[in-house]
């Protein structure tokens, strides 16, 4: 299965809140590398370190510096998930990036009917968003 990291924020105790692609949010305890992993007890001795994670480039998985970092698999695959009000929405950008698809199918699909505004479907700003479940009802699992 493929997983990309949209977000990451680091939580008090050494914890990190990430959100993926497809539209979960998982938090990821980092407290039992602290202890077995030497590389990563200097994030313990420097809270500003620790707070210094970031995305990697492509969304593979998370960095604080050229010699630290996670892949997005240990995040998905140890991290606990947790429910949000952002749950199962995506950017069209991920969804045509998971579902082989280009932006303009999907804005067909709204002109169309085949996806709702306001139920699949939303806009904020200029960012379109789709639900997880709608592009499976219309396009089937893609890669998720």
């Amino acid at each position: 299965m493929f997983h990309k990291i949209k977000n990451v924020y680091a939580l008090p105790d050494y914890r990190l809140s990430v959100q993926f692609s497809e539209g979960v949010t998982k938090i990821y305890d980092l407290k039992p590398l602290l202890e077995k992993m030497p590389m990563f007890a200097a994030l313990k001795e420097n809270d500003a370190a620790f707070f210094s994670v970031s995305v990697d480039v492509g969304g593979y998985g998370i960095v604080w510096n050229d010699d630290l970092d996670l892949s997005c698999d240990e995040l998905w695959e140890n991290g606990v998930q947790v429910d949000t009000p952002f749950d199962g929405l995506m950017a069209f950008s991920d969804a045509t990036e998971l579902w082989g698809l280009n932006e303009s199918t999907l804005r067909k699909a709204i002109a169309y009917g085949k996806l709702v505004n306001g139920v699949d479907v939303c806009k904020f700003g200029k960012q379109w968003v789709v639900s997880v479940q709608a592009m499976i009802r219309e396009y089937g699992q893609g890669r998720l």
